[in-house]
């Protein structure tokens, strides 16, 4: 979640221009009252970046120095111009266009094309890795999906650094490109997918940008008129801009100078799209006379946690490293940083979930926590131990708040009930705005208490519960607002992509979590070879991957877990060590220079590296089962072959490898699941998952120790169901519960 979303009551719109900078401290300050001439603002992680540029424009509206139309406020995703159009409206600078480079570049392109080149714009095409297969076919070369997603990202490449096919190898090598295929093959590829383009009349996402630079260098008089339009310009994440949109920055500003621009060196992580830094630490040089300001002071992170963060960078080499902020933590001390090592990856991923069980369990809401990966791959395997668990979880970058169709049903009753509420028998009894929006989602499927477990159900739950939450902030802000003024407040935050807070926890990459914010994050996956990721062999892309763990620990409060795996699955050999980046940070490691890391504090946590044992009431008795006790490597039980992939393990076969499951014993397990599931009030995945209950079906275990084997059959699990799915698979019928006790 964001900090905009963390605050719990909708802020009173500032009386006045002084009231605005109210609040602020020295430095946030000085950025929200320079507002003429360049300006550049270095701001670390959790220092109020967004803060400071949104009080900075809603005091310089609010002043009369500047008029809303005037300004066009730049970020680089739609969620983040979105929190800037609420926050500049909380501050009463509605007007102001926030919006992504694309987008305004969008707007402009639909606006002027008539003029500027005539007939209608062309189409822009949503997916480019169809159009760039077509282009392979026609170059009669062959790509295999993976080969397709990277040449389409060499594409996009090219386009934002300007690069032209003909370029395309010489560029490549000079930046140190590693192409999916020979660099003659890929400009072969991208010219003849400009070609295709052309043929049927397309555009893609990067000509948006091209084509609007094209107008404006071109036609001086659309230049002069936007220019005429937009006076003042703020960019935020300046370190992310790329060749392309500097370019297109430069044409909109013309020879005036009026910019204030927001990055941060150390959080560049998007190198591989075509973003670099140097605008940001070449802005001095290009306006000598600039206004700069240092934001140190970290509000969101503990001083362990900040602590952390800097001896990261402590430690990074080249020219953004020499450009390094050092954070000053504002908070009350916290917990030191928890670094845990496991056996396998499906018992890290079982270990943060127990951990992350107990923090909820303690009142830690699980939109306050976030599992945060490396790679997208990992997710599954989290998801997996999230649901046996019976966590409640999130994917980020999934369907947007307010586009699921649980909310857009929710909003129209909402909408229905505020305009003829006075008919509706449902309001008869609400004496005020939260009973009445609670009256009127009792009827779309909200009910006082959770489900319980997750899935489906859960998840429609909790959208409409994020919005029975919204209404209470709401009431308590407003206490004489209405059930019309709440659908207002809906569509503003529709429009600026806005969302209230929903429960469950976070999973998301690195990448993605950039911008967010928890109290208790999960860092995963922290081993050789995948923090850094095995593919960066530079010193660049070494670097990026060290600040793309910056990113990571600096998205958390108060609490923040470190963990990694020995070996990827079980039984494999354990020949994984944690990321050289936390040598010398963590209790016990020694730093590239010899210096040993902190032993105050913390302290890792040994996994088990033996045997893990549990037992299984059979009979009156109890049998122990050992757990994860093979050191030999996971292999397909039909060929043979090394098994990698989470879903593959848990069948030990291939996924391609014909199966030989019992088709009746699964239907059988599948009729006992739903059984369970509706005895504990759980959706059917939180009792085996149906991929688990193939295992099963295929494994035809008959003891508890094979059981035990299977993948996805946790200790837990075991004990609670082991005699029931042995029985099914001996052609018995379980025992009822009541026959049992």
């Amino acid at each position: 979640m964001t900090a905009a979303t963390h605050s719990t009551l909708f802020p009173r719109v500032p009386d006045s221009a002084d009231a605005v900078l109210e609040g602020l401290d020295p430095e946030q300050r000085a950025v929200a009252t320079a507002l003429h001439g360049p300006v550049c603002v270095l701001a670390g992680a959790g220092t109020g970046k967004t803060r400071a540029i949104t009080h900075r424009i809603a005091y310089g509206v609010r002043a009369g120095m500047l008029q809303p139309a005037s300004v066009l406020a730049v970020t680089f995703t739609a969620r983040a111009a979105g929190e800037m159009r609420g926050r500049l409206r909380q501050l009463g600078a509605a007007g102001v266009q926030a919006r992504t480079f694309h987008s305004a570049a969008l707007r402009q392109l639909q606006y002027f094309w008539p003029k500027a080149v005539g007939g209608g714009m062309p189409r822009i095409v949503d997916r480019k890795i169809p159009l760039v297969a077509d282009a392979a076919a026609a170059c009669r070369i062959r790509l295999d999906r993976n080969e397709l997603r990277d040449a389409a990202a060499e594409i996009e490449w090219s386009k934002v650094t300007q690069t032209v096919p003909a370029d395309y190898a010489a560029a490549a090598a000079k930046h140190g490109r590693e192409t999916p295929r020979d660099p003659a093959e890929i400009a072969q590829i991208y010219s003849t997918y400009e070609d295709l383009k052309r043929e049927r009349a397309v555009i893609d996402f990067e000509d948006v940008l091209l084509l609007t630079v094209g107008i404006l260098q071109d036609r001086h008089d659309i230049a002069e008129q936007v220019r005429s339009q937009y006076q003042h310009f703020v960019v935020d994440e300046y370190q992310d801009v790329s060749p392309l949109q500097q370019r297109l920055l430069e044409l909109w500003l013309g020879d005036r100078d009026d910019l204030c621009v927001v990055g941060d060196a150390s959080q560049t992580i998007y190198s591989f799209t075509g973003a670099t830094p140097d605008h940001l630490l070449d802005f001095r040089l290009r306006h000598p006379g600039a206004t700069v300001v240092k934001l140190v002071r970290d509000y969101r992170s503990t001083p362990q946690v900040v602590h952390l963060a800097n001896g990261l960078l402590a430690q990074a080499r080249g020219r953004a490293a020499d450009h390094r902020l050092e954070l000053i933590s504002q908070r009350p001390p916290g917990a030191e940083p928890r670094y845990t090592e496991y056996t396998d990856e499906p018992a890290e991923a079982e270990g943060a979930a127990r951990r992350i069980r107990d923090l909820i369990g303690s009142g830690v809401p699980a939109s306050e926590i976030a599992v945060l990966f490396r790679t997208n791959s990992q997710s599954e395997t989290y998801e997996q131990a999230l649901a046996d668990a019976g966590v409640p979880y999130q994917l980020r970058g999934a369907e947007r708040f307010f586009d699921r169709p649980e909310v857009r049903k929710a909003w129209s009753a909402l909408r229905a009930a505020a305009r003829f509420g006075g008919n509706d028998s449902l309001l008869e009894d609400a004496v005020d705005l939260p009973s009445q929006v609670r009256a009127v989602l009792s009827g779309e499927g909200w009910t006082g208490a959770p489900p319980a477990g997750s899935g489906a159900v859960r998840e429609r739950w909790e959208s409409l519960a994020a919005l029975v939450n919204l209404a209470q902030d709401f009431a308590a802000a407003r206490p004489d607002a209405t059930l019309g003024d709440l659908v207002a407040e809906l569509d503003e935050r529709a429009n600026a992509q806005h969302a209230p807070t929903v429960q469950g926890v976070t999973l998301a990459s690195l990448h993605s979590a950039k911008g967010l914010e928890w109290d208790v994050v999960f860092l995963v996956g922290v081993a050789e070879g995948m923090m850094p990721i095995t593919y960066a062999r530079t010193d660049e892309q070494i670097e990026e991957e060290r600040r793309l763990l910056y990113v990571g620990v600096t998205r958390a409060r108060q609490q923040l877990s470190v963990s990694w795996a020995l070996s990827r699955s079980p039984g494999s050999r354990p020949n994984r060590r944690p990321s050289r980046f936390l040598d010398g940070l963590r209790p016990g490691s020694t730093a590239p220079g010899g210096r040993s890391g902190a032993t105050g504090g913390g302290g890792v946590e040994q996994g088990s590296a033996g045997h893990r044992t549990t037992s299984l009431a059979v009979g009156g008795g109890s049998v122990p089962v050992a757990r994860r006790t093979s050191r030999t490597p996971a292999r397909c039980r039909v060929c043979g072959r090394s098994l990698r992939e989470a879903g593959e393990m848990k069948l030990m076969r291939c996924e391609d490898c014909p199966s030989d499951m019992d088709e009746g014993l699964y239907e059988r397990l599948r009729e006992w699941r739903a059984v369970q599931a509706r005895r504990s009030g759980q959706p059917d995945f939180c009792v085996f998952t149906d991929r688990t209950l193939m295992a099963i079906a295929e494994a035809g275990p008959s003891t508890p120790v094979e059981l035990g084997r299977i993948p996805g059959v946790i200790a837990r699990k075991l004990q609670r169901y082991g005699a029931d799915v042995l029985d099914i698979c001996a052609g018995r019928e379980p025992l009822a519960e009541d026959e049992s006790d």
